[in-house]
């Protein structure tokens, strides 16, 4: 409620202008009503022309009026709705890029889609109540007022009648609350699963598993299925309720007035107005229940989209304020000044030490153990790194980003021409936009496609670098793909590079060449590779070996293979036994 309450103070005018528009025009149903009991009593039964030929003017005026008022209204709380669904849009957008690698941890990614896809739909919908909804309740405070100025007993049904109807519906909306909860639940959950099946459909179909996820995800459906069906099955109930009471309430209004006229209590045109009135009187507490609903589905809705604004910055290392909109870290109170110059990396975890201006590879033997280390040397999870002796996490994410880049192996592929994929993101990566619009960007470009050996990739492609790629580059194979992620890195020239697996799907050749060009490309600034791959290791200026999470060893990488039985058998991919007696001179050659 807090989130829907923030929607609407962000555009208060514009809510107030609904408000009042809603108002005036649900107010304005009841006028037609009095009208025409001007016009029987009056004309009609007066037999007075002229005061008919006036109340039936009056008539057509108030029409065209309420006309009027409809459509600003309706035009204003559109404006309202699409106001919310942007602004909820703008705050997740931002505050997703700025937590990055901590949201796969905390909330799956089916999630995430169904948050983008309906809730913040659902969200904009309740604040149609801003409009409709606070004149529903006028209005129905002042046909009150009216019908009490005809018969306090028709009022009092009027009054005691209304809550009735709310008293009635109020169950079967809380109902509808937990059902829909689970719903949404269920249906981010299956949407995670789809989105998995897809991604890993090559896979599953080369290992013979289509067939069983097929059957599984079909399982999950039929349960979202039946699932629906209770949703619908409440808000079907509400639908009638909607139309039969306020219909059940009306007939025993207009009968109780009817009773009244054959007595001489009301008149004629009283009668006619007493219906008008309470016909009227449908409208709004057709908007109050729907206005209720809409609020069920909203606070679920806007709840979902809280969880996922309430993912902490702190969960990537960097502490910030909650929703909407978090403070970058730069301007955050507090924050820790980073190196002014390049300086070395410590992570207290394995015991690793990255020192400046140099080329860093670490063997892990197991590649999660080598993931979790970049994420840490990048500042992707809280630890204890340290910068030059500054706590990694205490110094501003957005300096750190641009200083520091975490290159995957498999990242993300957007959408876009070659050129514009290759383009650096990075605040201090490369130039202004200007710069970075003509030549001089393309032959940095080129030279970034030549340390990542990717040059033929170009070469091949119709238009060159101007080629469009569709998401995730699935026009090209595994190891194009890998040296266009790679290229990208370089092309970002950061003061620090941590590569993952860099080479992992190229063959020897090209991986020798990468190795190659990357040393001298990166020479003088620091670089830390992760891998096993020898040719790389060959490259590095110092190896670590990363074995059940600790570094147990460091030098050349010759020296250790000499030395080290345990890195010997990793970057042999095992095809030689650990337990060979190493040669005399090993220990001078490790040091």
């Amino acid at each position: 409620m807090r989130y829907l309450w923030w929607l609407v103070r962000r555009q208060p005018w514009r809510v107030l202008r609904g408000s009042l528009l809603g108002t005036t025009w649900m107010i304005g149903l009841s006028a037609r009503p009095y009208l025409i009991a001007r016009a029987v009593d009056d004309g009609l039964r007066a037999r007075d022309t002229r005061a008919l030929a006036f109340w039936v003017a009056a008539i057509i005026v108030a029409g065209l009026a309420l006309s009027y008022l409809g459509t600003m209204r309706h035009r204003t709380m559109t404006f309202i709705r699409e106001d919310a669904k942007a602004r909820t849009a703008e705050v997740l957008l931002r505050h997703l890029s700025r937590i990055g690698a901590a949201l796969p941890r905390r909330i799956g990614a089916g999630e995430v889609a169904t948050v983008g896809g309906s809730d913040i739909n659902w969200t904009a919908e309740v604040l149609t109540l801003t409009g409709p909804g606070v004149g529903a309740i006028i209005a129905y405070a002042v046909i009150a007022v009216v019908l009490w100025s005809i018969s306090p007993l028709l009022a009092l049904c009027v009054l005691v009648g209304v809550p009735v109807v709310g008293l009635v519906v109020g169950p079967l909306l809380r109902r509808l609350e937990r059902a829909e909860s689970v719903y949404r639940q269920q249906q981010g959950a299956l949407t995670a699963r789809s989105g998995d099946i897809v991604a890993g459909l090559r896979v599953l179909a080369g290992v013979g598993g289509r067939d069983l996820f097929t059957r599984r995800y079909a399982a999950r459906s039929q349960d979202l299925r039946a699932e629906g069906y209770r949703v619908g099955a409440v808000n079907s109930w509400i639908d009638a309720a909607s139309v039969a009471i306020p219909g059940l309430f009306l007939a025993a209004v207009v009968w109780l007035t009817a009773r009244m006229a054959v007595t001489g209590d009301v008149t004629i045109g009283e009668l006619v107005a007493v219906y008008g009135y309470v016909a009227t009187l449908i409208v709004p507490v057709w908007f109050l229940l729907e206005g209720s609903y809409q609020l069920i589905r909203g606070r679920v809705a806007a709840r979902r989209i809280a969880d996922l604004l309430n993912v902490s910055p702190d969960d990537v290392g960097g502490p910030g304020r909650r929703w909407p909109g978090p403070v970058p870290d730069s301007r955050r109170p507090g924050a820790l000044a980073a190196p002014a110059g390049p300086a070395d990396l410590h992570d207290p975890a394995t015991g690793l030490t990255v020192r400046a201006g140099r080329l860093t590879a670490v063997a892990a033997d197991d590649p999660a153990a080598g993931v979790a280390l970049a994420d840490r040397l990048g500042r992707y999870v809280v630890s204890g790194t340290t910068w030059g002796g500054v706590p990694l996490t205490g110094i501003g994410l957005d300096e750190v980003r641009s200083r520091i880049v975490v290159a995957d192996h498999d990242s993300y592929l957007f959408a876009g021409t070659l050129r514009d994929i290759l383009r650096p993101t990075a605040p201090d990566a490369g130039g202004d936009d200007d710069a970075d619009a003509g030549g001089d960007d393309d032959d940095r470009i080129r030279a970034a496609l030549r340390v990542a050996s990717a040059e033929d990739v170009v070469d091949a492609l119709p238009a060159g670098l101007d080629t469009p790629i569709d998401a995730r580059a699935r026009t090209l194979s595994g190891g194009q793909r890998q040296r266009v992620r790679l290229a990208r890195a370089l092309r970002t020239e950061p003061e620090v590079l941590i590569l993952i697996d860099p080479t992992s799907a190229v063959d020897a050749h090209t991986e020798a060449r990468i190795a190659e060009r990357l040393q001298a490309a990166r020479a003088g600034r620091t670089t830390v590779v992760i891998t096993t791959s020898p040719l790389l290791l060959g490259r590095a200026d110092l190896v670590a070996h990363l074995s059940a999470g600790r570094i147990t060893a460091t030098g050349s990488h010759v020296g250790l293979l000499d030395y080290d039985a345990g890195y010997r058998h990793l970057v042999a991919r095992g095809s030689e036994d650990p337990d060979v007696e190493r040669p005399a001179d090993a220990e001078e050659a490790y040091r």
